[in-house]
């Protein structure tokens, strides 16, 4: 499973959350966000982060013009989309051949019709609150999520801490998890443990849960193979 540690706003930061796992960094474009970077003052110790390393570029209702741009770069290697984007404006982005993400937040299960017909590669859902576009640090009932059949990767944000992620992937079993201010400490800085710990708890959940699956699936095939005996 996949961890994305989003609203990385310096070089240290971002050397910290790889150093502790990360396998995908989110650089918040927005200026209306509390992590906002001004990605062309950023973008030389951006283009130098390990490749293995996915740079995820998170927007608000920009101009398409401006996100192709940023797709066109190699600075990043995706982009998030974190808006009132239409299914048409996520069309226009497919020919950039990188991956989009279309991220959604989530009032009640309805939103499987919100999300139907976007060309996106995945969906990120993100807790809801009234005029903020993500990082509330919110969680929601992530157990509602299990109603959806989205069909394609999806992510699940909002609230994720070290101490709940393990519960959000029982729960889901998601694609990837997004994680913001809940590796953060008061200044709004990076906290290497947190986020140390937060890489832990998803590795040993994914694995419990592989083994568990392994499990059942031998316990399937012996019961089976005793009816044929």
């Amino acid at each position: 499973m996949y961890v994305k540690i989003c609203g990385i706003r310096n070089e240290a930061d971002a050397k910290s959350a790889i150093e502790s796992g990360a396998d995908a960094l989110g650089f918040n474009l927005y200026p209306g966000s509390q992590r906002f970077i001004q990605w062309q003052k950023e973008m030389a110790w951006i283009r130098e982060l390990p490749a293995e390393v996915s740079r995820i570029a998170v927007v608000v209702n920009t101009a398409l013009d401006e996100a192709t741009r940023l797709l066109e770069m190699d600075a990043f290697d995706g982009l998030q989309l974190h808006g009132e984007e239409s299914r048409e404006f996520c069309e226009s982005l497919v020919k950039q051949r990188k991956p989009v993400l279309k991220a959604f937040r989530f009032k009640n299960v309805d939103l499987v019709h919100q999300v139907r017909g976007y060309p996106v590669f995945g969906f990120l859902i993100d807790s809801h609150r009234e005029g903020a576009f993500g990082g509330t640090g919110e969680r929601f009932d992530w157990t509602l999520l299990k109603m959806l059949s989205l069909e394609k990767p999806l992510i699940v944000a909002g609230g994720l801490t070290p101490e709940n992620v393990a519960e959000a992937i029982r729960e889901v079993r998601p694609y990837a998890v997004d994680v913001a201010s809940g590796v953060e400490n008061k200044e709004r800085r990076k906290d290497k443990k947190k986020m140390q710990d937060f890489v832990a708890a998803v590795r040993e959940t994914t694995k419990n849960s592989q083994k568990t699956k392994t499990e059942e699936n031998l316990k399937q095939k012996a019961a089976k193979a005793a009816k044929i005996g």
